[in-house]
């Protein structure tokens, strides 16, 4: 199965029967955008997501915006994350965020093996466990945004996935800084914790804030997001593994045609290269400040692309189908908090 989106090469033509679809996402997104700036621990892709799933319970006649809405599910959602990569300074990266590196692949480690463990116990499907498997332990929604076009998960699958991702967020932000404050963690203990036990950006720099709130002069908030921002470099090997995965599982079930070429993620190749210009250019005395429109049009595109998965998604099939993968989460999210502590026992920061 390629990873290979069989999209119209845009112009006017095409261009125009895009458009309805292109503009219904963009006017569900700006809304959530702005509603993710008000609640950053929900986040705008929440929102969308929700949006567009309550939408659909009517919007029932969509021949002229569907071109644009699969668009935007497929390659909007490809763009936003290249554009991620503009938010990756390497050299920053490695002088701060490699010391975490041990808990780091603890963590992401423990969340595919408890996923795998209980895809095969429980016989979940295979991408719905994959997504929520690698958004746990790598970086929420963006991982699972990097993830869905490779193993071709459809708009459901991805709605699912999100939707977990987004309950235990919450959860994290809310409860994190407190247990950290009963366990007695460092501020840096805390920034580590924060920086890989959390998913998602936004909740990771909330409850880093909601502790530096708690404790006057702790600066916890520039050591998770630089171990959150290395966390999302994981992205890089996890697709290309799950490609060479796909790549195998194609030609041993026969299929032809399947060959590293068209099953290679290229925008991956893209999000590493805008993360190396970022590093060169703040190498060479450019401000981060430059960069900030791309990583804020990132954002956007995300919230966009998940209206649009909304739209294609139903509601009421989804929460029928949501126990198992709530368990999963649940499973993910206690196992990569504990190892996350226990790692930091046992390398003494804690």
């Amino acid at each position: 199965m390629s990873t290979k989106i069989n999209m119209p090469k845009l112009n006017s033509a095409t261009a125009r029967q895009l458009a309805p679809g292109l503009l219904l996402c963009l006017l569900i997104a700006l809304p959530c955008w702005l509603l993710g700036k008000a609640w950053p621990v929900v986040g705008g892709p929440v929102f969308a997501i929700l949006a567009g799933m309550l939408l659909a319970l009517f919007y029932k006649q969509r021949r002229a915006t569907q071109p644009g809405i699969a668009y935007t599910s497929k390659k909007i959602l490809q763009y936003a994350v290249i554009l991620l990569g503009f938010g990756l300074n390497l050299s920053e990266i490695a002088r701060v965020g490699l010391s975490s590196l041990p808990i780091i692949i603890s963590t992401i480690c423990t969340s595919l093996i408890v996923a795998f463990a209980i895809y095969k116990l429980a016989k979940m499907p295979a991408n719905t466990a994959v997504l929520i498997g690698v958004g746990s332990s790598i970086c929420g929604g963006s991982a699972i945004a990097a993830t869905a076009p490779v193993i071709k998960a459809n708009d459901e699958e991805i709605a699912q996935s999100i939707s977990v991702i987004f309950l235990f967020n919450v959860l994290a932000a809310l409860i994190f800084p407190t247990l950290g404050g009963l366990l007695g963690l460092s501020n840096e203990g805390f920034g580590l914790f924060a920086g890989t036990a959390v998913n998602d950006t936004s909740s990771v720099t909330a409850a880093a804030a909601a502790w530096d709130g708690l404790h006057p002069g702790a600066n916890t908030l520039e050591t998770a997001t630089i171990v959150k921002l290395t966390r999302t470099l994981a992205i890089i090997p996890i697709t290309l593994g799950l490609a060479f995965w796909q790549m195998r599982g194609a030609r041993s079930g026969g299929q032809s045609g399947f060959s590293l070429k068209n099953s290679f993620p290229m925008f991956i190749l893209y999000f590493v290269l805008a993360s190396v210009v970022t590093t060169l250019a703040m190498l060479l005395g450019v401000g981060a400040g430059f960069f900030a429109p791309f990583k804020e049009l990132a954002k956007f595109c995300i919230i966009m692309a998940m209206a649009a998965i909304g739209l294609n998604t139903d509601i009421i099939k989804l929460i029928k189908g949501g126990r198992q993968p709530l368990l999963m989460g649940l499973a993910c999210w206690v196992a990569i908090t504990l190892v996350s502590l226990a790692m930091q026992h046992l390398l003494g920061i804690w």
